[in-house]
């Protein structure tokens, strides 16, 4: 029984750290990329010929989640094209506050995935500056719908135009990127915001009649409460009394953010756009969606 405990042991152990790894296709061929925990994330590609980048990312299953069985389809996507193009990846997930103040600080390289940001979008950590002078964008890749939450069986407050909801008290998670025209008024202060530390404290916010309104990913709003640590009655509660506005806002694309305090951040911008390119046109990068979308499953 010893003996069978063991080897059990040894299997799960195998294929935890099997899990770690991620692939791709090249030319028809597939490409392994090793990954094994490092200090506090993870480390893949470690003897890339173009130096280690520092990725910082968050919990924002499903696209991407430390507990998800494979990190999420753009931890995969990430991972990737970075080691495509010659680099070692060091990926960590943090609260998306303390990702943003990495990036923009010059203490990790990357900040993914990140919405588009606005030209004016002023930084919350780099005191005059905006975002987009601390932080350079790449091309866009897939992303997700935006849209405002109500509670289940209100009435839409929102017509299809932002000026709708001058005044409204709207929940929005602290340091997320929405939308720019959104954006642009709740820095206007044309909404009576109050804010969130996570999707989930967001949606308890809806609920608990605190706002609202809530904006972000209604699939990544869901996502969060089914697969957080409430028990399943609190879970039911949440989802049950909650629902989309009628007219979403818009789609969003997803970004790769880079730190212009790291010396090579051109360098590195190039070679990710270039992989963007190369995963597109080979339809690699569909195909690494509907493999990290359905593989948990």
């Amino acid at each position: 029984m010893r003996w069978l405990i063991f080897v059990c042991s040894v299997f799960i152990s195998l294929q935890l750290q099997a899990a770690i790894n991620v692939g791709y296709f090249k030319n028809a061929t597939y490409q392994l990329v090793q990954g094994e925990k490092y200090q506090t994330g993870y480390l893949y590609n470690a003897i890339g010929h173009k130096g280690q980048l520092h990725v910082v990312t968050l919990d924002w299953p499903p696209y991407i989640g430390n507990s998800l069985c494979n990190k999420g389809w753009v931890f995969q996507f990430a991972v990737s094209l970075l080691a495509e193009q010659g680099y070692s990846i060091f990926i960590e997930f943090l609260p998306w506050a303390r990702a943003v103040r990495a990036a923009e600080l010059g203490k990790a390289d990357i900040l993914m995935p990140e919405y588009y940001i606005e030209d004016s979008a002023p930084s919350d950590y780099v005191k005059d500056k905006t975002r987009r002078e601390v932080l350079a964008l790449s091309n866009a890749f897939s992303g997700g719908e935006i849209a405002f939450l109500k509670r289940k069986g209100e009435a839409d407050r929102y017509n299809g135009n932002l000026n709708s909801l001058k005044g409204e008290k709207i929940g929005v998670v602290r340091g997320y990127q929405n939308t720019p025209e959104f954006d642009a008024m709740m820095d206007n202060n044309e909404f009576a915001i109050v804010e969130a530390v996570d999707d989930l404290q967001l949606v308890k916010l809806l609920v608990g009649g605190r706002v609202n309104l809530i904006i972000g990913d209604p699939k990544v709003l869901r996502f969060t409460v089914n697969y957080s640590d409430l028990s399943k009655p609190e879970k039911v509660t949440l989802l049950r009394n909650i629902e989309n506005e009628s007219l979403p806002i818009k789609y969003n694309h997803l970004y790769f953010a880079l730190s212009k305090n790291k010396p090579k951040w051109r360098n590195v911008l190039s070679d990710i756009n270039r992989a963007l390119y190369m995963f597109e046109n080979s339809e690699e990068t569909n195909r690494i969606i509907e493999m990290g979308s359905s593989e948990c499953y």
